[in-house]
């Protein structure tokens, strides 16, 4: 019997902007958001913040219920 391994899923990354579309606000507010560690965020080698699409639906729903 052979092994099979299985590659992990890729994970959709959000810009600022694209974040604040789903909340209705401000992209800065966003930004403020993962400075507070409201929100989790990662870093592109430029410098930039981007956030994992799945926690920033998870986060949406618990405002939301």
């Amino acid at each position: 019997m052979t092994e099979q391994t299985v590659a992990p899923a890729i994970e959709r990354l959000m810009t600022p902007a694209e974040v604040a579309r789903v909340f209705h606000v401000d992209p800065k507010t966003v930004t403020r958001w993962a400075k507070a560690g409201k929100l989790g965020s990662v870093r592109t080698l430029g410098g930039h913040r981007r956030f994992k699409e799945s926690e920033v639906f998870a986060k949406l729903q618990a405002t939301v219920t």
